[in-house]
């Protein structure tokens, strides 16, 4: 450091720095929103929940559109990776209306871990009527907590939660779940009985 507290002009880059937490997780900051200090608590409590299980989600579209087989490889193959965008897009839209609220998003692939209530997968490779299973069950334990989370954020006065969650989490998630809920099923692919 200089005499006068500034550091010298560099082209090196400062490497190994380390700093200290100035927010907290599961904090809020105070914002001119017209929400109350609770209220924009517990949106962000339940949109931290909602995020963990979106990145999950994600990643679970994105783990199914590379291993998914069969007779349907071409069109699944697609379709899971159209999701996967769309629930990438949700990630960033949640993730950034917690920031917005003044709160901290989930961010960490591990802190995520801990919050998610979607189960775990295989590490391996399912039949394709599992992942498509398992893509379902954690679009339902989305959509029962958007659900729920939409209802009380909108008790509280919390218009832009709730207008997210309905908006963008649930009708999302309804649209993606009747995609994969039909290729279940089991109707005759040539021939018609008659």
């Amino acid at each position: 450091m200089s005499t006068d507290g500034t550091r010298p002009a560099t082209s090196q880059p400062w490497l190994h720095q380390h700093g200290r937490q100035i927010q907290e997780f599961g904090t809020v900051r105070q914002f001119p929103l017209a929400l109350s200090r609770d209220a924009r608590l517990y949106s962000c409590q339940r949109l931290n929940r909602i995020l963990a299980d979106t990145q999950i989600l994600y990643a679970l579209y994105k783990k199914h559109h590379w291993l998914v087989r069969g007779h349907t490889f071409y069109q699944l193959h697609l379709l899971l990776d159209k999701h996967a965008g769309e629930q990438l897009a949700l990630v960033d839209t949640i993730a950034e209306r917690v920031q917005t609220l003044g709160g901290v998003a989930v961010g960490d692939p591990r802190h995520v871990a801990e919050i998610t209530a979607v189960p775990r997968p295989p590490d391996g490779v399912e039949e394709v009527p599992a992942m498509l299973s398992r893509l379902l069950e954690a679009h339902e334990i989305i959509l029962t907590e958007a659900h729920d989370a939409a209802a009380r954020t909108a008790d509280l006065g919390d218009d832009g939660t709730n207008d997210l969650i309905v908006s963008d989490v649930i009708r999302t998630g309804e649209l993606q779940a009747w995609f994969l809920a039909e290729h279940l099923v089991d109707t005759p692919l040539v021939v018609a009985d008659g």
